[in-house]
């Protein structure tokens, strides 16, 4: 009980400091800055403007609202980070889903970490804690790497050595910047892969990369078929060679897909390679049609 009486009280002292317009600390050397910098502290969500710096442009409204639900039933679990920009004033620096999921359910306050950073310094934290996320697409990596090295005036090599990446990753990343800017919209849509647009990159002519995008999305091509196409394409080879013939897919294989298609109540489609193997896709249009074609799966329907 004392323990919670004195988590109480420390929470009150910084509350107290946040509201004292006498103390409004600017910088790490101001007075009472170590009792306010470090700290993780309840901020009013009002008070906290999103970051322009942030490289994410998109939230999936979806994936908004199941963090949202998660909110509601568990709180933040970890805090987001912020920068003091005046009295009770401060900037995202990271975990703007979370900032927008506690919005979206009405939350008045947020656990924050708080910290002092100037413009460089905050943009150089959102792009880094940004390309350390799993979720990001190839572009948007791309687009960071970027941005550390234009505004932050860092090489390649200084990149690697910030952000943990060898120099060769970093520089493939960028190559893809070069794509056509319809190209790069079909990677961020996940239409194509990294490994497609690395084989892009080698098509000078904007015309031709644009056509030989339409082939890899109307054939459905593999990253090694797309490479093949683009060798073809640079010797000159006759167009014929250039496009993956279509595996055919066997009476017996077209039952099995039907059948799938009718318990699963889901359009299931096949990929086979010329080798006999291949995948099965299974589409779903929500989180509950996934969880309903699992239970099939699993037997519990």
């Amino acid at each position: 009980m004392a323990k919670a009486t004195k988590k109480q009280a420390l929470g009150r002292g910084l509350s107290a400091l946040l509201k004292d317009p006498q103390n409004d600390i600017k910088s790490a050397e101001d007075k009472n800055a170590d009792k306010l910098v470090g700290h993780i502290v309840e901020l009013e969500l009002d008070a906290i403007e999103v970051n322009p710096f942030q490289p994410r442009t998109s939230f999936n409204e979806e994936s908004l609202r199941e963090l949202a639900s998660s909110i509601r039933e568990l709180g933040v679990i970890q805090p987001i980070t912020v920068r003091k920009l005046d009295y009770n004033k401060y900037q995202l620096v990271s975990g703007e889903r979370r900032f927008r999921a506690s919005k979206l359910i009405g939350l008045e306050t947020i656990p924050a970490y708080i910290r002092i950073a100037n413009d460089q310094e905050s943009l150089e934290m959102a792009l880094v804690e940004n390309i350390q996320r799993q979720d990001l697409d190839p572009i948007e990596i791309s687009l960071s790497y970027q941005r550390l090295i234009d505004e932050i005036n860092l090489t390649q090599e200084q990149l690697s050595e910030r952000i943990g990446k060898n120099r060769s990753t970093i520089a493939n990343y960028l190559r893809l910047l070069k794509l056509d800017p319809i190209v790069q919209t079909g990677m961020r849509d996940g239409f194509l892969s990294m490994g497609h647009g690395r084989a892009l990159i080698n098509i000078e002519d904007p015309q031709v990369q644009l056509e030989v995008y339409e082939k890899i999305l109307a054939n459905s091509l593999s990253v090694r078929e797309t490479e093949k196409l683009v060798r073809n394409l640079q010797e000159g080879k006759p167009e014929a060679k250039t496009t993956a013939s279509t595996p055919v897919v066997s009476r017996d294989v077209k039952k099995s897909i039907k059948e799938f298609s009718e318990k699963l109540g889901a359009k299931v489609d096949v990929k086979v390679s010329k080798k006999g193997n291949g995948k099965l896709i299974i589409p779903f249009t929500s989180e509950e049609d996934l969880n309903r074609i699992k239970k099939i799966i699993q037997g519990e329907d």
